[in-house]
C-alpha cells in the first residue's frame, strides 16, 4: 500500500499529482544490490546509445532523436545485475537514485533513468499499473488549475502531442481500484532525467517509456522507494 505519510487520499494528496512541467545509493540490508555488467567485468559489445535514442518518425506524433550529450550516461537505458526479493516483471522506482528498474530473470533488470517529483511532491509505497495509454490526454487537477489559471482551458483534457506533459505513453498507477493520479510517462525534456522536477509523477525519455510500455502488462506490480 502507498504510505500514508507520503500519499493521502485527500484533497492534499490529489493536489500533489498532475505530472506537469529537475549516484545510485549504496544498497542497504534487504534492498536490491545493483551492478552494471561493465562494472562486473562482463564482456559485451558497447551499446549504440545514439541508435537507442534515435528519432521515431513512425509514431502518431513523430519523436525527434534525443541529444544524449544532455544526459548523464548513468541514466541511459541498460541491463544491469540486480538482486531483489520482488518477482520478475516488477517495476521498482529508486527515487533517491533517479532510476526505474524492471526486474528480469537470472538476477538482471532493465534500468532506466527517470525524473521524479520535486521536494514536497514525493511519494512511495506499493501499487499496480491499472491502465495504459498511448499518446494520452492530460487532465490537470482542479487544484492545479486554480494555481495556474492558464490551464483552465484544459479542464476537459489537453489533446495528445509532443507538448502534452504525459508524452508518448503513460502508465497509470492504481491503489486497489483507485487511480492515485500518479503516472509513469514520457517527456521530451531530456535535461530533466536524473532531476527532481515533476509534480509527483515519474518521467522518462520518450524512447524509454515506449520501450517500458511494450514490456509491462496491466496489473504489473510497482514499488516506489523513497529511501
Amino acid at each position: 500500500m502507498l504510505s500514508r505519510r507520503s500519499f493521502l487520499w485527500s484533497s492534499t494528496g490529489l493536489l500533489l499529482a498532475g505530472c506537469n512541467n529537475t549516484a545510485q545509493l549504496p544498497p542497504r540490508p534487504g534492498t536490491p544490490s545493483v551492478q552494471t555488467a561493465a562494472s562486473a567485468g562482463a564482456s559485451r559489445p558497447a551499446t549504440d546509445y545514439a541508435r537507442l535514442y534515435r528519432a521515431m518518425p513512425n509514431e502518431q506524433f513523430p519523436i525527434p532523436a534525443v541529444n544524449i550529450s544532455k544526459i548523464n550516461p548513468a541514466y541511459y537505458r541498460q541491463q544491469v545485475n540486480f538482486t531483489s526479493e520482488e518477482p520478475v516483471g516488477t517495476i521498482i522506482v529508486d527515487t533517491p537514485g533517479r532510476f526505474l528498474y524492471l526486474t528480469q530473470p537470472d538476477g538482471k533488470a532493465l534500468r532506466y533513468g527517470v525524473g521524479i517529483g520535486r521536494a514536497g511532491f514525493d511519494w512511495g509505497g506499493t501499487a499496480r499499473i491499472g491502465a495504459k495509454r498511448e499518446w494520452p490526454k492530460w487532465f490537470p487537477p482542479a487544484e492545479m488549475r486554480q494555481r495556474q489559471p492558464e490551464l483552465e482551458k484544459y479542464a476537459g483534457g489537453m489533446p495528445p502531442g509532443l507538448s502534452n506533459p504525459l508524452g508518448a505513453r503513460a502508465l497509470y498507477i492504481y491503489e486497489g481500484r483507485k487511480d492515485t493520479l500518479y503516472r509513469i510517462h514520457g517527456t521530451p525534456e531530456a535535461w530533466s532525467i536524473g532531476q527532481a522536477v515533476s509534480s509527483g509523477c515519474v518521467r522518462m525519455l520518450q524512447q524509454d517509456i515506449i520501450d517500458l510500455y511494450g514490456r509491462v502488462p496491466l496489473q504489473t506490480k510497482i514499488v516506489v522507494r523513497q529511501v
